[in-house]
């Protein structure tokens, strides 16, 4: 995953109802109405959060007649978990490495 990718994540996951949405979907596929009934907002502020969502590649969109089915995307979602697991903490008894 590059850091443009990661960072479009990070930005999409730094709205706290955006955040909410993905541990909603964590638990599987919802319809947005089932996803609407979960906030004080209106449709088309839920239409907006999901396509941030979705242009970021963390959650994919299934029509079903009128309704969108939404569910996270395993593989970005796996992408991203790689990504983070990359960063290290040095843990040096002389604090900084600089010296």
């Amino acid at each position: 995953m590059s850091d443009m990718d990661a960072a479009l994540i990070c930005k999409a996951l730094g709205d706290a109802n955006r955040l909410k949405i993905v541990r909603l979907l964590s638990g599987g596929e919802k319809c947005a109405c089932k996803l609407l009934e979960a906030f004080d907002i209106s449709q088309p502020t839920l239409s907006h959060h999901m396509k941030t969502l979705c242009e970021c590649g963390l959650v994919c969109a299934r029509r079903e007649g009128k309704w969108t089915h939404y569910s996270l995307c395993g593989e970005t979602l796996a992408e991203f978990r790689a990504f983070l697991g990359g960063f290290d903490y040095p843990t040096q008894e002389g604090g900084c490495s600089c010296h």
